[in-house]
């Protein structure tokens, strides 16, 4: 199992409809650009840190996982080959890590922009995880979703914030309390504006408090991908102030 600060336990249900689809999809297997790639891993744990202070890490953490290969041309750009069996239970969360360290009242903002390419097929979910820094939180942000995945916790309703309308889910994996919050169409690219949706954690449900704001990573929680598919990111980049 993985580090707690990589991901956590997770349980499998079965997620509410999309209201509508706006995702980009490929169904070919291409890996890496030619060439282009400046590291590239197929170990478990793979990490590899940029000039611009993001981290990459192939993250193979679940139970029955197959194989998995990241690459990165920069933090900006970069994607995964995953071949797990078609069998429930999350398999890996490959991602680009930004680490803020900042209490949530000290940060005047906290952004960020994202460009995908996902498969049509498997299961899997393109999300952030925000974490506090003592891990005690875990707050994720699905901006698409395809196959048989679902979130921790029980149903908290809709709410528009950050310039995207979410499902919002409450609950705790056994090691940390958990926050999810799924886009109500899938997205392949745009901005979400993360602060709002920190704040409205805190000062409007109260499920937290003024916390130092850890890690913002992004990237690809995998349940199935059966004959190997690829997952890119075309961009993505964290933005905060304080």
């Amino acid at each position: 199992m993985a580090p707690r600060t990589s991901h956590r336990l997770v349980r499998l249900l079965v997620a509410p409809a999309a209201s509508a689809v706006a995702l980009t999809v490929f169904t070919g297997v291409c890996g890496a650009p030619a060439g282009a790639a400046v590291w590239t891993s197929s170990e478990q744990w793979g990490t590899y840190t940029t000039d611009d202070g993001y981290t990459l890490y192939n993250n193979i953490w679940g139970s029955g996982a197959g194989s998995q290969t990241i690459w990165a041309d920069s933090s900006r750009v970069w994607g995964v080959t995953a071949d797990h069996p078609g069998t429930g239970g999350v398999k890996s969360y490959p991602n680009a890590k930004k680490a803020v360290n900042k209490p949530l009242s000290s940060l005047t903002s906290l952004s960020s922009t994202y460009d995908v390419s996902v498969p049509s097929s498997g299961a899997y979910n393109t999300s952030y995880d925000i974490w506090d820094t003592d891990y005690d939180y875990e707050i994720m942000l699905w901006v698409n979703h395809t196959g048989a995945v679902g979130p921790i916790g029980t149903s908290q309703g809709t709410v528009s914030l950050g310039g995207h309308e979410w499902a919002v889910y409450k609950g705790d994996n056994g090691a940390n309390q958990v926050f999810s919050f799924l886009r109500t169409s899938n997205s392949s690219a745009g901005t979400v504006d993360i602060l709002p949706v920190l704040d409205w954690i805190k000062d409007t449900k109260g499920w937290w408090g003024d916390e130092t704001v850890g890690d913002v990573q992004f990237g690809y929680e995998i349940t199935s991908s059966p004959g190997g598919l690829d997952f890119t990111t075309n961009d993505f980049g964290v933005a905060y102030g304080s």
